[in-house]
């Protein structure tokens, strides 16, 4: 019988500490940037200009200190049990430091809540795809769903990769498609800006949750902080290289989705790209992203992928059936059978989701509010709080129980806010 410890960690680094600080930088910004960003323009006419802004900033502030909270976990611990030469008490993951904390169901509980954020990021490419070919090809009458459920053979084929590594590229394709509409966005803003007159600063209070729900969502990656810091050959200077990049990206954020919100005022959708001109270069860009996010689709599904088929080689059933003939090449066949059939149903149960979604921009206000606000705030601070408690001074531990109760208070109400206004279009 497998030892608890021993389940499938859902990220675990097979770096061995080697990156540079440039490389570690780059992968930070790889890691972090996502499609989320391509909805702040609209984040920020919902919540205001300046809101959208403080919203942004406060957002990334607050996710920098929750990183270095994971980092100093996972130090206390292994200062603590360096005597020990037992692996299991080694922290690579997330999830280990949620075993530490809540023994199995800690783990359960944290691995489950990245699993919806990259389900979560994974039904985002989908909408994200299916409205902006929806929106070129509009003349054709083919629906955003159609889009999506065309999309589904081609996932599923991609899914059933071993390796993930000759689809990496495609990963630095979308985020070079990401750059390239950001810059057609803010080229867009310079012909069309005719002043801040009619832009609003704050709409009103009860929209700075929806705003705070995109910005937290741009912030992907969460999970991979361990990951990142044990990828350093100076592991020291990490605080220094994730201020230097979360100061770039928070800084890019801010004047993107300050700049879309001028170009179209109250006529900023959802997805921005969707208000670009069906000229060369813009289709082109909105093509590039599609393209790109359909390939880089597999790696946002395969931590999932990863746990699912951890679980399922544990169950007896699936023991008795394929690993313990193994050696036959019916059991092999057996395992691929049910491992295929596993990712073709994650596609499928994504493309169902992503397709009954009405809008883009509700939908990752809602993961950032829940998923993302409990990766990100909740969890961070009560792991240090049980584990660094004894040693924290006393204005880290109020900030530490602040940062706790506004990351609750902001999943639920920001939950109950944008669930109460989504209308069938999924707009405010």
């Amino acid at each position: 019988m497998a030892k608890e410890e021993t389940e499938v960690p859902l990220l675990k680094s097979s770096t061995t500490g080697s990156a540079t600080w440039g490389q570690t930088l780059g992968n930070i910004i790889v890691v972090i940037i996502g499609t989320g960003v391509l909805g702040l323009p609209y984040a920020f006419r919902v919540a205001g200009w300046l809101a959208g802004g403080l919203g942004v900033i406060i957002a990334s502030i607050s996710i920098y200190y929750c990183m270095l909270l994971l980092v100093q976990c996972r130090d206390t611990l292994s200062s603590s049990s360096s005597s020990s030469d037992d692996e299991s008490d080694e922290v690579h993951t997330y999830g280990d430091l949620g075993f530490k904390a809540f023994g199995k169901m800690g783990r359960y509980l944290t691995e489950f809540l990245i699993v919806l954020s990259q389900f979560g990021g994974a039904v985002a490419y989908l909408i994200f795809i299916g409205h902006n070919l929806s929106s070129r090809f509009r003349t054709h009458h083919i629906s955003s769903s159609s889009f999506i459920f065309l999309l589904v053979p081609m996932e599923i084929a991609l899914s059933w990769f071993r390796s993930l590594s000759a689809l990496a590229p495609f990963s630095i394709f979308a985020d070079i498609c990401n750059a390239l509409a950001m810059a057609i966005v803010v080229k867009q803003d310079l012909q069309l800006f005719d002043g801040l007159s009619e832009r609003k600063t704050i709409t009103s209070l009860a929209a700075l949750p929806f705003a705070a729900g995109v910005a937290v969502f741009c912030y992907e990656g969460f999970g991979m902080t361990l990951a990142l810091e044990a990828s350093m050959s100076e592991r020291r200077r990490f605080p220094w290289v994730l201020a230097i990049a979360f100061s770039g990206i928070t800084l890019v954020y801010v004047l993107f989705g300050f700049f879309g919100y001028l170009a179209f005022g109250e006529r900023t959708r959802d997805i921005i790209t969707i208000n670009l001109p069906n000229d060369w270069s813009s289709t082109a860009v909105k093509i590039g992203l599609c393209v790109g996010l359909t390939f880089t689709f597999p790696i946002m599904m395969h931590p999932i992928n990863e746990i699912i088929e951890g679980k399922l080689k544990q169950r007896e059933w699936f023991q008795k059936l394929c690993l313990n003939n193994n050696s036959s090449r019916g059991g092999r066949a057996r395992e691929r059978f049910f491992v295929y059939v596993s990712r073709a149903f994650v596609v499928l149960v994504a493309a169902v989701v992503a397709s009954s979604v009405p809008g883009f921009g509700v939908f990752v206000s809602m993961v950032g509010s829940t998923v993302s606000a409990m990766l990100s705030f909740v969890l961070p601070t009560t792991f240090h709080l049980m584990f660094c408690g004894s040693c924290m001074r006393l204005w880290q531990r109020v900030l530490d129980i602040c940062i706790l109760s506004c990351g609750l208070a902001f999943a639920a109400y920001g939950t109950y806010n944008a669930a109460s206004k989504w209308d069938t279009k999924g707009a405010f």
